[in-house]
Parts: C-alpha cells; sequence; structure tokens
C-alpha cells in the first residue's frame, strides 16, 4: 500500500488493540504471569502508542539529493527490505511484537513473527486484529513454533531479507550464524544485560531506593535491562541498605489477577530454577542475603525478591544475565571507580545514574559504554527514545525513527546533466 494508506490503517490497528486491551491483559497476564494492573498500564499502553508514532512515521520515509559533479545529479532511494524475521522473546510479548511490527509496517515490508513458545497468545491475537484492521493478506505472519526449529528457519531462509532477534546473546549468536551460512541476510539484535545502577552520596536516598526496587523488580526481573549491579557511594550506603530492607517486607508476590500483589510467577519452570541456582551461587560465593533468598509459596514458579550484601565484582551473581528478581549491592568510593566498574563487563545495554551533581552526571553519561542511560530515572522508556546495546548487548535500534533503518534498503540513483545553461 502507499505510505499514506499503511498509516491509516496503522492508526485502525492501534484503535483496535486498545478497544480490545482488557482481553490482551488477561492473555498476558496467563502467558507471562506479569501482574495485571502492570500489563494493562505499561505492556498494552506501549503497545498502543507504538503503533500510532510509527504511524505518522509511515508517509516520512525519503531519500536525499546528492551533492555531486556538475556534471550528474543524484538521489536516494529508501525502500521497504522485503521480508522480514521478526523473533521475539518471552519478557514482554506485546510491548515487543509492536516494537519491531510498527517500524516494519510503517517501512511497507512483509513479516514473519515467531513469538516466544511461552507466550504466543497475544501475538496470535494481535494477529487477528491485524487483519480486522485492513492488513492485507501476507503481511503480518504469525507462526508459533520452537527457537531451534521455527527460529532456525527464519534465520536462515533464503527469502527472508533481514532479521531482527531480541533474546539471549548466545541465541543472538546462533541467529547470525544462520544469517552468515545463508544469504547473508542483515540481522539486527537486542541481547542480553547486566546494567549498572550508580548511586552518589547526594542523593535523595528515598528516591535511590525507589529507582533500585522497580529496576530491579519490575516485571519480575525478566527484563534484560534489569540493573541487578547496583553500586553505592560509601556515604549513603548503610541507610540505603536499611531503607531498602524496610521497602521490601511490602512486597507482594503472588496471583498476578490480585490488585495488590507486585510480583507474580516466573515464566515457566525451567527460568524458575535458573534463577534459584544463580542465588545459590551467590551464597556459595559469600555474598550476604538481606532479604529473600528462596522460592515463595507452595506451589508455582514464585521466587521472593532477592538482595545481596557483600557482592564482589568477581561473583557470578555480579557477572552474568541472572533475568530474575535478584539485586546486588556493592560499594564505591570515586567517579573513577564507579566509571571503571560499570564498564567492567561484556554487555552494554543500559545503565543508570542517581545523583544531584549535573557535573557527575555528564561524565557519567559520557563515560559508560551503554546504549542508554538514565538520569535519576529508569526504565524511562518511549516510542521516540531509540532502545539497544552496545557490545555482546547486540546493535540496531528498537524504537525511534532509527528503528526504521533495519526495515529499509538505500539506493542511490545517478543521471547525467546534458547542455544544461548552469554547467
Amino acid at each position: 500500500n502507499g505510505a499514506q494508506e499503511r498509516g491509516r490503517i496503522m492508526m485502525k490497528y492501534a484503535d483496535l488493540v486498545e478497544q480490545h486491551a482488557e482481553e490482551l491483559t488477561l492473555l498476558e497476564s496467563l502467558d507471562a504471569g506479569k501482574p495485571r494492573m502492570a500489563t494493562r498500564a505499561v505492556d498494552l499502553g506501549t503497545s498502543v502508542r507504538s503503533l500510532r508514532y510509527f504511524a505518522g512515521a509511515a508517509d516520512k520515509i525519503h531519500g536525499e539529493t546528492l551533492k555531486m559533479s556538475r556534471q550528474f545529479q543524484g538521489h536516494t532511494l529508501r525502500e521497504p527490505i522485503g521480508v522480514a524475521g521478526l523473533i521475539i522473546p518471552w519478557n514482554f510479548p506485546a510491548i515487543m511484537f509492536f516494537s519491531k511490527v510498527a517500524p516494519a509496517l510503517a517501512a511497507g515490508c512483509t513479516m514473519v513473527v515467531k513469538p516466544a513458545e511461552q507466550t504466543p497468545l497475544s501475538a496470535l491475537y494481535f494477529a487477528h486484529l491485524a487483519k480486522q484492521a485492513g492488513v492485507p493478506d501476507g503481511v503480518i505472519n504469525v507462526i508459533t513454533g520452537f527457537g531451534p526449529t521455527a527460529g532456525a528457519a527464519i534465520a536462515s531462509h533464503m527469502d527472508v531479507d533481514m532479521v531482527s532477534f531480541t533474546g539471549s546473546t548466545s541465541v543472538g549468536r546462533l541467529v547470525m550464524e544462520a544469517s552468515a551460512r545463508s544469504n547473508l541476510k542483515p540481522v539486527s539484535l537486542e541481547l542480553g544485560g547486566k546494567s549498572p545502577l550508580i548511586v552518589f552520596d547526594d542523593a535523595d536516598v528515598d528516591m535511590a531506593v525507589g529507582l533500585a526496587i522497580s529496576a530491579n523488580f519490575f516485571n519480575k526481573g525478566e527484563a534484560c535491562v534489569a540493573a541487578s549491579r547496583v553500586y553505592l557511594q560509601e556515604g549513603i550506603y548503610d541507610g540505603f541498605v536499611k531503607k531498602l530492607a524496610q521497602r521490601m517486607e511490602s512486597w507482594v508476590v503472588g496471583d498476578p489477577f490480585d490488585p495488590r500483589v507486585n510480583q507474580g510467577p516466573q515464566v515457566d519452570k525451567v527460568q524458575c530454577e535458573r534463577v534459584l541456582s544463580y542465588i545459590d551461587h551467590g551464597k556459595r560465593e559469600g555474598a550476604t542475603v538481606l532479604t529473600g533468598g528462596k522460592p515463595c509459596g507452595q506451589s508455582g514458579y514464585y521466587i521472593e525478591p532477592t538482595v545481596f550484601t557483600d557482592v564482589k565484582d568477581d561473583m557470578i551473581i555480579a557477572k552474568e544475565e541472572i533475568f530474575g528478581p535478584v539485586m546486588c549491592l556493592m560499594k564505591f568510593r570515586t567517579v573513577e571507580e564507579a566509571i571503571a566498574r560499570a564498564n567492567d563487563t561484556r554487555y552494554g545495554l543500559a545503565a543508570g545514574v542517581v545523583t544531584k551533581d549535573i557535573d557527575v552526571a555528564n561524565r557519567m553519561t559520557r563515560s559508560i559504554r551503554a546504549g542508554v542511560v538514565w538520569v535519576n530515572c529508569y526504565f524511562a522508556m518511549d516510542s521516540d527514545c531509540p532502545f539497544g546495546g552496545r557490545k555482546m548487548s547486540g546493535f540496531g535500534k528498537d524504537d525511534g525513527m532509527h528503528a526504521l533503518d533495519k526495515f529499509l534498503a538505500v539506493k542511490s540513483v545517478v543521471t547525467p546533466v546534458y547542455d544544461s545553461p548552469w554547467l
């Protein structure tokens, strides 16, 4: 379809998602164990905003005039790259569906979407609504299945023109390998993280504690940007630890359909056991459990939100992505030390800085090697804000106008100029 027509259909699609938000919220909570209230406000709200944002971008994709020699004139075209393979994770099924589908639609691509096998329900419902919105048959194709079969088929298919993948670093490697062995399709990867939250002595302690809790325990800690490495300057450490312990006493783990609940179950048994194994590692390595540290309840995949103190940078819980409700507290002294330790990781997805000193904030944001740095906030994401990592957290951007780049091919068009009076 033409760009304006694509934008119109996308706006209708967004309206339908909003109209069916309650059903979609139930599906997300059933599939992923997310608290219903947060899912309705965050996941579905973000999905609708993403669709509307890229609906407005659909007719604003254009090339540029080239500054060539006087004998030639040239311009560029930005064309749909073709068939996009979109592989999405289980931690934010709705948000990740539209962070990839919306820019692909705006660019004019067709797509094959594979949701995670743990959380396929919302993607199937979104496909149903797409048809109602007027998206032509064959444009959005949702296939369910497992990574080693369905996901691998997308990554290795000779007629898929690009792949956008969000998931673990280990699987991201497999996607790149499959691309290299097939048609050398371009790949965009949003992978794991081990993000630092750095709190300086001048920070408001209550605000810093609140940010640390949301940065670690939102979505049960199942977030690639979770700030599981919390560095506290020595002067604030004791007060922070005391208030954190107090705040966690009122944290409620349980049925995600209960409005009083802050944290639901981990997505499945495999993930629950993986997180518990990391908690056991922390105990064996000598870290001290401040709160939590064990399963919660008699059944289900519930884990107490766990805070470790006395954590060292070389401990497994401080180095590896846990993807669960586990926070590691560590002390630092100087700005230089904070920068060095924040960057001492193979990942580079996100970071947080809490300080009232603008000079410290500016120095930290320019020194930390990560795709996004939040100052005095965390999880502040928006459709207009490019999101993606560096190092082993991947490359390419979701959200913002940069998200369109991976779905567009740039073509240069050059023609000679004959007998022009201005030559």
